[in-house]
Formats: C-alpha cells, structure tokens, sequence
C-alpha cells in the first residue's frame, strides 16, 4: 500500500529532477561559453579590418593563441613562465616616441605583436591578459608602475600574488627570470592595477585607493581589445 501510494510521485520527481539537471547543464554550457577560447580566426578577421594586412605579425599572433592552447590547465607557476617567456622573445624593447611618435601609448597585445616591438608597459599588459585568459584571477596580478633605480627611470612589470600577502613575483622585460619582490632591490614599487582598483605600495600587498575605472589609459586598451574581438569582461 504504501509502495502504491509513492509511486505517482516518483515519475513527477524524476521529471522534475531531469528539468534541474537540464537547467544545470544549459547554465553550465552558458558559462563555459563566457569562458570558451579566444576566436583567434575570427580575432584575425577584425584585426586586419581594423589596422590592415598583417604580414609576419599573423605568425606571432598565431604564435600566441598556441602558446595559451598549450599553457592552458597547466600549474600556476608553469604559466607564469611560458607567458613571460613568449612575450620577452617575441617583442624587442622600444620606447612609445619611436613605436608611436607619442610619449606615452599603451598597447593592446595585438597592437605590440603586429610591431614586434613593445614598450615596459606593453609587455605587462599582454603578460597579464595572456595569464587571465589561462584562469588565473585578477585579483592575484598587478600592473606595477615602479622606477627602475639602475636605469633612473620609470618601468612598469607585472606582479602576482600567490596569496594577498604573499612576496609577489616580478614578470619584467629587462630581466627575464621571474623572481621574488623581495629579491628586486632595483625596482622601487610606486603603485600597482588591476580589474578590482589601484593599489599604493606597503605591506601586505598594498593598501587599495582607487577603482581603476579612473585610470583613462588602462579603460582605453579593453576598449581596444574588445573592438579587436577579445572577450574582456572589465579585465
């Protein structure tokens, strides 16, 4: 009696069931989708309207969508090293009045690879775009305006955090192994960026003082890259 009882609820539980688990998979396809690859041949198409025939540069934007395919899944700190590699092999350093004829252009990724050339704050930028694009949070990198004290002058690298207060590591261009904060004497930190705000130097990882909204520069290169087809987000 009681099995007969039970028995009309269990087709309607399981139709029921079937639904969420429909639901589940369409909301889980919808957000892979927002995290689905790059398009680069449909990146490429919009590129080459955008700024012309690319020549080598296709190369080393082809170079780039197969250095994030192979990087993809890959630990933390194997990315950090194959983006900071690729990008300090692809790109030669020039400053922005002979790249640009301008005393200070920041570049979106694509923008530096069809040069080939890049200046400190473009080389930190495709690093940190690449490393969001592999999963790492923005939470744990920073672009790092600092004064390179050997050169006395102002540089700009890209810092992670494995944990808020943690010793971040230094992807720089003028030296390409990636090492410790703590271990760069020649870097004095000045402030620090990334989707969340702006950060002033101290311990602990800084203390935050702004939205990086207020930064025109930095919302002009997800400008850039959106209209070159990237999916951004606000960084």
């Amino acid at each position: 009696m009681a099995c007969s009882l039970r028995s009309p609820g269990w087709p309607a539980l399981r139709l029921r069931l079937g639904g969420w688990l429909l639901l589940a998979g369409l909301l889980l396809a919808l957000f892979n989708g927002v995290r689905a690859d790059w398009d680069f041949a449909q990146i490429l198409q919009t590129v080459e309207k955008r700024y012309g025939p690319l020549g080598p540069a296709r190369g080393r934007i082809e170079a780039w969508s197969q250095m994030l395919q192979a990087a993809r899944g890959a630990p933390e700190r194997e990315q950090l090293n194959t983006v900071n590699r690729f990008f300090n092999q692809q790109l030669n350093f020039q400053d922005d009045t002979r790249i640009w004829q301008q005393t200070d252009y920041w570049a979106t990724p694509v923008e530096a690879l069809i040069k080939g050339t890049a200046d400190c704050e473009d080389y930190a930028l495709a690093k940190y775009f690449s490393l969001r694009r592999l999963g790492i949070p923005s939470e744990k990198l920073r672009i790092t305006y600092v004064k390179a004290l050997s050169q006395n002058q102002a540089h700009m690298v890209l810092t992670f955090y494995s944990t808020p207060t943690a010793d971040p590591l230094v992807l720089d261009n003028l030296i390409g192994e990636i090492r410790p904060a703590s271990q760069r004497k020649d870097l004095l930190p000045v402030y620090a960026f990334n989707a969340e705000g702006l950060y002033l130097p101290g311990k602990n990882g800084g203390q935050r003082s702004s939205d990086s909204k207020k930064l025109s520069r930095w919302q002009d290169v997800l400008k850039k890259m959106q209209a070159e087809g990237f999916d951004i987000g606000d960084g």
